[in-house]
């Protein structure tokens, strides 16, 4: 060991979790929830009961920190306009 602290991150790209985003939408969407505001949801509160199991949506959002998630959405919300 070398004393240093190391940063692991998960999800490493701006694809990965845009990807990921994109499969929990249509989850949510699939198994009949409004996903914005499901998702909206568990920005706020962190709970994941927010998001479904189905289509492994649930676990795959927990491997995106809240920060990533509020930085991809706003990142894509400017590029859009």
């Amino acid at each position: 060991m070398d004393g240093y602290t190391r940063k692991y991150d998960v999800v490493t790209t701006r694809s990965e979790a845009r990807e990921i985003l994109q499969t929990v939408y249509e989850a949510l969407r699939t198994k009949g929830y409004d996903p914005v505001s499901q998702i909206v949801g568990y920005i706020l509160s962190e709970d994941p009961t927010y998001i479904t199991n189905y289509n492994n949506a649930r676990s795959l959002i927990c491997r995106l920190d809240r920060d990533e998630l509020l930085q991809e959405l706003v990142r894509s919300f400017l590029e859009e306009k």
